[in-house]
């Protein structure tokens, strides 16, 4: 028999259908602006015509002045990116499985250091973080270390070791295997799924990061991709299309990423729901 569809079933699917159609039109609207002619960019909602026009003036074409700082805006957003994920899981998995599953005095004290940080935005430190960290302007350094410990993959290990029984743990430690060796072979593999969406989230956030980057680095062959869009085009400049398509290719790495990785992202994303 065919099961009834409710009208309460028809209205939450509509409503979710408006709402991911709001959500997504910035990327539609982003996407088919950077593909339209320059003069009618900004003045029409479907595609009108077909032009790689935009794309071509990024790397040189169409009076570009400079088609490299492109390419090495686009590296320098990998390499401050890339390692500051993997240093954040790193960091926050050795935490989260010494607070969780090691005995040691000061764990209480540690735990609450952590959640005390939590209550403060992110723009009050940064004056103070740019102050320590000025000797290293203008360097890979200088971008990447005050931002690869993040609070919040603490906090995600250490739920998640919580729900992990203590004897998986004891086991290894009778068959001799000392904390490290604990961490690269059991704990690292068991937590793939938080471990996927923490360095997806922290390398989004990363890549995404603009005022820190505009501080720190203010010489443009150090400039990331987010920061030479926003110093090279402004809203009512004359070349809004290049815009678009320099948001689009920013877009792109994370676009990939998620693909790659949406069966542990949607792993992660069901645990952080239990």
């Amino acid at each position: 028999m065919k099961k009834k569809i409710s009208i309460k079933t028809i209205i939450i699917t509509i409503i979710t259908l408006i709402l991911l159609a709001i959500s997504l039109f910035p990327f539609y609207y982003m996407v088919v602006q950077s593909f339209t002619s320059w003069d009618l960019v900004d003045k029409t909602l479907v595609p009108a015509g077909f032009t790689l026009r935009s794309y071509e003036y990024l790397i040189g074409r169409g009076g570009s002045t400079n088609s490299l700082m492109w390419v090495k805006a686009l590296w320098n957003s990998f390499v401050v990116s890339f390692p500051t994920a993997v240093i954040s899981v790193a960091v926050g998995l050795a935490i989260g499985y010494s607070v969780s599953k090691l005995k040691f005095k000061g764990e209480r004290m540690i735990m609450n250091t952590l959640l005390f940080q939590m209550f403060f935005p992110t723009i009050i430190l940064l004056v103070p973080r740019y102050m320590i960290t000025r000797p290293l302007a203008n360097s890979y350094a200088g971008m990447i270390i005050p931002l690869c410990i993040s609070i919040w993959a603490v906090f995600m290990y250490i739920n998640y070791f919580k729900t992990i029984p203590d004897d998986v743990f004891e086991a290894a430690r009778i068959d001799g295997a000392g904390n490290l060796k604990i961490l690269a072979m059991i704990a690292f593999p068991i937590t793939k799924s938080v471990t996927t969406i923490v360095f997806l989230s922290i390398f989004m956030q990363r890549w995404s990061e603009l005022m820190w980057d505009m501080l720190i680095s203010p010489d443009i062959n150090m400039q990331t991709l987010n920061v030479l869009i926003s110093t090279q085009f402004k809203p009512m400049g004359a070349f809004p299309g290049p815009m678009y398509a320099a948001s689009v290719i920013l877009t792109l790495p994370i676009i990939i990423l998620f693909l790659c990785f949406s069966k542990y992202f949607k792993e992660g994303i069901s645990f952080m729901l239990k």
